[in-house]
């Protein structure tokens, strides 16, 4: 039997009601909280899933944050991947909080292309993702702004979203690594980042959401303080195409986030920008070292640069903080 989802924008329809998308905007003590979830691997109605979908739901009640992002791999195998794609967003959108996603390398399903996921996604009231370009690589780059907290304002920090698909062509495929952010997608970025910097008179504080790791997050742990666990190999592309030194050219990026390699969950910086692994959200994804399934929660304020990050647990405990790991190359230190 096919998993069936009711969709927010379903409701909406059989009311009467018009679909209309949300902008994003600092509430009005100047904060902007986000949800990351990352690797839910959703599966459709095992006992695995139903812990996920739980997972989302106490962090999202718990913290209310404006802004839920998957970061890849919402679904894995199962009987319907439309359905079960629904199921994971859904639980943002039964609580009134818009989201947003990227693609991860197993939402790539023969039953259901990235285009029509996203299609699919379109139509609903709280999603805020977006296509982007057909001109790029995979579906899902895309750019959206967080306006100020007062009606008139102007765009106040921008969130980047990256597609990183897992087709590296055969001469960037070293030893397996099918992993790949194409150059594409860095120069994408140079000239989105140029454009809102311009518009704004100066680089606007910005994140990025991405599924598979930069090669950096492996420099970032051998060569730097970094805080919290690495029990898993830093599966990035191969090669480096470049995304990290374009975000370092273009001042604007100050945090990016990813998930893909299960058992980490650490953060350090790396040139100014705060290079973070979300907490594993699924439970049916492997994951060792004794991690428990959580949630990255990221809070901006307006007019600052920076951030604070803190790892929502499945069991509704917070952990405020991260272990300090010393880097392993002391000569970087």
């Amino acid at each position: 039997m096919k998993l069936r989802v009711e969709t927010a924008s379903e409701r909406a329809d059989e009311a009467g009601l018009s679909v209309q998308k949300r902008s994003l905007r600092f509430r009005s003590d100047g904060t902007f909280t986000i949800a990351q979830f990352a690797d839910v691997h959703n599966g459709g109605d095992a006992p695995e899933d139903r812990l996920s979908l739980a997972l989302i739901e106490r962090v999202l009640e718990l913290e209310r944050p404006d802004l839920a992002v998957f970061t890849g791999d919402l679904i894995r195998r199962g009987p319907d991947a439309r359905a079960q794609f629904a199921e994971v967003t859904a639980c943002a959108a039964d609580a009134g909080i818009p989201y947003a996603f990227v693609f991860g390398n197993h939402d790539s399903r023969k039953d259901a292309t990235r285009a029509e996921l996203m299609e699919q996604e379109r139509r609903q009231p709280y999603c805020v993702a977006e296509a982007g370009p057909e001109s790029l690589g995979g579906v899902g780059n895309y750019t959206i702004p967080i306006e100020g907290s007062r009606p008139a304002d102007a765009p106040a920090a921008a969130l980047y979203f990256f597609d990183s698909e897992c087709n590296a062509p055969d001469w960037a495929c070293i030893d397996g690594r099918g992993e790949w952010i194409g150059s594409d997608k860095a120069d994408w970025y140079a000239a989105e980042s140029a454009r809102l910097t311009e518009r704004s008179g100066g680089p606007l504080p910005a994140l990025a959401f991405f599924h598979i790791p930069l090669p950096e997050y492996e420099e970032v742990w051998q060569s730097r303080v970094c805080y919290g666990s690495k029990y898993a190999e830093v599966r990035c592309p191969a090669l480096n195409v470049g995304l990290f030194a374009a975000m370092v050219e273009g001042g604007d990026v100050m945090g990016t986030f990813v998930g893909h390699d299960h058992s980490n969950d650490y953060w350090g910086e790396l040139a100014g920008i705060r290079l973070c692994y979300g907490r594993a959200s699924g439970f049916n994804g492997t994951v060792v070292g004794g991690l428990q399934r959580g949630s990255r929660l990221i809070r901006l304020r307006e007019g600052e640069r920076g951030f604070q990050t803190w790892i929502r647990l499945a069991d509704g405990t917070a952990e405020p903080s991260q272990p300090e790991h010393l880097p392993e190359q002391s000569s970087h230190s």
